[in-house]
């Protein structure tokens, strides 16, 4: 089944386009619930899933882990519908201060709760939802080092994990500049709420290629009006990256690198270098020449292509583990 992933179907305005949701989510044969959980810091929590409509069986559970200033409505409903229509039941959350989650707007100052909400939500939904399914990760940007956290703590549980732009390093034109990258401790220390970062240009300028799919980033709600990170979200990413290429040869879940060669948000060559130094022996990587950080934000044919690609890893390893799972009862 080759199914195009529906970003195509949206407008400048809208991820559904001219469709309400309950529309856009019928044409696809998708099931599409939301619900709202506290999570262990008291915190109202967002969290979301879709499912195949009957007659169709889920084969693969497949969680989705956003990046910073995303959420999991907007581009991240339409990739979450794309791995639904394809056989997939898929589940993501809002992390604190992001989409309709509560916390201060974009700031995470510690990324180890926000971990933890990402495990305690994705383990209750397979349990839920999906008991047994072989189960894969997929990340964007920041979610990819969330994800590689999650890995790191849960040995064995994951079939796989897809990392899209990930945030294995910052590139230097995101780096804070000098002297404040010298004393961003001091001053998330002193002030760690305050968006004293600047950045050299807009996210979203320079990761969706296409013009419209930019001001579609513009038009969501919860995007914040001010983009640039906190003291101490800047510093505790700065602190992630470091942290985590000390740990490459930790990473010992199969895995699938998908970057764009011209990204200028998450540094491409420390995602080659986690490929090269990984311990998994199960390890694929896709480097997009000419593409951009945000994959969904290239030109549709470009989109499916990559996305394409994902489908067919995740489906190969689904295959695989319910051919072993089979196997074994007999």
């Amino acid at each position: 089944m080759v199914v195009k992933h529906p970003i195509g179907e949206a407008n400048d305005s809208s991820p559904f386009g001219s469709l309400t949701p309950d529309e856009f989510y019928d044409r696809h044969s998708v099931i599409h619930t939301s619900e709202y959980v506290t999570n262990s810091r008291g915190l109202k929590q967002f969290t979301q899933w879709w499912l195949p409509k009957p007659p169709i069986k889920p084969t693969a559970v497949v969680a989705v882990v956003h990046g910073y200033t995303g959420e999991s409505n907007w581009f991240i409903t339409l990739t979450s519908t794309f791995f639904a229509e394809s056989g997939f039941a898929v589940c993501a959350l809002d992390h604190q201060g992001h989409g309709f989650t509560e916390g201060l707007e974009s700031h995470i100052p510690d990324i180890n709760p926000v971990v933890d909400d990402c495990i305690a939500f994705f383990d209750r939904f397979r349990e839920q939802h999906a008991p047994g399914l072989p189960a894969f990760l997929y990340s964007e940007s920041l979610g990819g080092a969330i994800s590689l956290y999650i890995t790191l703590r849960q040995k064995g549980v994951w079939n796989g994990l897809i990392l899209n732009g990930a945030m294995c390093g910052i590139s230097r034109r995101f780096y804070p500049p000098w002297p404040l990258e010298h004393l961003l401790s001091v001053a998330a220390w002193l002030i760690p709420t305050w968006r004293v970062v600047p950045t050299r240009g807009s996210i979203p300028d320079v990761s969706f290629k296409e013009e419209w799919k930019r001001k579609l980033a513009f038009a969501s709600p919860r995007r914040p009006k001010v983009p640039r990170p906190r003291a101490a979200t800047a510093r505790e990413f700065l602190r992630v990256c470091a942290e985590l290429q000390g740990k490459f040869e930790e990473i010992d879940v199969p895995f699938l690198i998908v970057h764009g060669e011209d990204d200028v948000v998450c540094d491409p060559e420390c995602a080659k270098e986690l490929y090269k130094r990984a311990g998994s022996k199960d390890k694929t990587m896709k480097i997009y020449p000419g593409m951009w950080h945000q994959m969904v934000g290239e030109p549709q044919k470009d989109v499916d292509l990559v996305f394409g690609d994902v489908f067919e890893w995740i489906n190969t390893r689904a295959l695989s583990s319910a051919a072993k799972d089979g196997g074994d009862d007999e």
